[in-house]
């Protein structure tokens, strides 16, 4: 009975209340907004006289993401353990990022987003995800109007993780495997959401596969969809072949690692102060 009662629980390092509830749903409402707006526009509106101010509009969306991870800290009570933890993965995820720069899909830090998503629940994940991408920016340089995109996008990634099903019982294989699928479907996701960010400013004048305000919605689905399998069809399958590989080979350990760490941190412990002896 002791073995199977003390079955860990998914650690909540930062715990999602009512009011990061509240700012995450209105950045996420943003976020799909500043990413599906070609599909949301009716053809012709005045919306897409501004697709070249979008990105500048829509990076107001990294206010918005610091707004979140402030609130899900200051809500949560945070404690310096979960702050040094959140610091070692964010800057272990940031250093990881530019391995294979430049090389299909080679982008060995989203495993670890799945893996810490799991470990720690969809707030430490969101959290991580939106940290981890604004430090390999500062890291590689990367700083632009793409980049609160990229972190809404990451942190979708990795609290993903933290939600999926049977936290509290599912080990083992049956564990890898769905989190192995899960990186590759969601590798893919990640790699079309932003593609969604920057399709709507290509000219259409350049590209039969650009975004044409004009042109009604199912047309620019179809467009769309030519324009990921003619510019990054193979990086994202390089990506979720490579989350899957690096899930698989390095999970079980990495996963150990993760919980081992969690336990001794005790991040919902209480800190209790006991009186000295006498």
């Amino acid at each position: 009975m002791g073995t199977s009662a003390t079955i860990q629980r998914q650690a909540r390092a930062v715990r999602l209340g009512p009011r990061s509830l509240a700012a995450l749903a209105l950045v996420s409402a943003v976020g799909v907004a500043g990413f599906g707006w070609p599909f949301l526009a009716p053809p012709g509106s005045r919306i897409g006289a501004h697709a070249q101010d979008a990105p500048w509009l829509f990076a107001g969306l990294l206010v918005l993401l610091v707004a979140v991870v402030a609130a899900a800290i200051s809500e949560s009570g945070l404690g310096p353990k979960a702050v040094a933890m959140l610091g070692v993965l964010a800057a272990t995820g940031a250093a990881l990022r530019p391995i294979g720069a430049g090389t299909a899909g080679i982008e060995p830090m989203f495993f670890l987003m799945v893996l810490s998503g799991r470990v720690l629940g969809p707030g430490f994940g969101f959290v991580l995800g939106s940290v981890t991408m604004f430090a390999s920016a500062l890291l590689t340089g990367g700083v632009g109007p793409w980049l609160p995109f990229q972190m809404l996008a990451m942190g979708w990634f990795a609290m993903g993780a933290g939600l999926l099903p049977g936290p509290d019982r599912l080990r083992g294989r049956a564990e890898l495997g769905m989190l192995a699928c899960y990186g590759f479907v969601a590798a893919f996701a990640y790699g079309t959401v932003m593609n969604m960010a920057g399709w709507p400013f290509m000219s259409a004048l350049a590209s039969n596969v650009a975004f044409d305000p004009h042109a009604a919605v199912a047309a620019n689905l179809a467009r769309f969809v030519a324009y990921c399998v003619a510019t990054s069809l193979g990086w994202d399958l390089g990506r979720a072949v490579v989350t899957v590989v690096l899930t698989l080979a390095l999970g079980p350990v990495v996963l150990r690692a993760l919980r081992r760490a969690t336990r001794r941190a005790a991040f919902e412990t209480p800190v209790t102060f006991e009186a000295p002896r006498q």
